[in-house]
């Protein structure tokens, strides 16, 4: 219990937040109800964001690095773009609001990939060597690529699932 102690005391307070905010975000979720583009934006950006400034903090511009992390976003944004493919959703062009479907998988998969993700930091932490086994930070960069990619593939999959609803209606999407 004494070593669960001391990484709840050395992990910063805004991990903690962070993770209180994923809770959040997974919780309201659950419903559905009205949002917008740039709030269903958060979760993917706030992973990539965090990604990558892991990489380039631990592994610099190391192109193998950055190669493995990316071939994780691609295969996670595939199975993302599965999860969601009963999804339907609809503009209210009188609000220019979105209405989405309740989400179940999104608390689950945040907080699979905060434990993850946070095992893998306090790894690295105590351990600094092992960013350089090649094994340890293959599997590390992999998994941390590919649950962002789940949360990029479900963003893709709201984008098309936009545009498809646009189309229908005679609407016109931006990009």
């Amino acid at each position: 219990m004494n070593m669960l102690q001391q990484l709840a005391a050395q992990t910063p307070i805004w991990v903690w937040l962070l993770l209180a905010f994923l809770i959040t975000r997974g919780i309201a979720a659950m419903k559905p109800g009205e949002t917008s583009l740039q709030k269903l934006a958060i979760v993917p950006a706030l992973f990539a964001v965090w990604g990558a400034w892991s990489i380039s903090h631990r592994f610099g511009t190391s192109p193998s690095a950055w190669g493995e992390w990316l071939a994780g976003i691609t295969a996670g944004a595939a199975l993302g773009w599965l999860l969601l493919n009963r999804l339907k959703l609809t503009l209210d062009s009188s609000t220019g609001k979105l209405w989405r479907n309740a989400d179940f998988s999104l608390l689950p998969l945040l907080l699979v990939t905060f434990l993850v993700k946070y095992g893998f930091e306090v790894a690295f932490a105590v351990s600094p060597s092992l960013s350089a086994n090649a094994g340890f930070s293959a599997a590390y960069l992999l998994l941390a690529g590919g649950f962002t990619g789940i949360f990029v593939g479900k963003y893709c999959r709201y984008l098309a699932s936009l545009r498809m609803d646009a189309a229908g209606k005679g609407l016109e999407t931006a990009g």
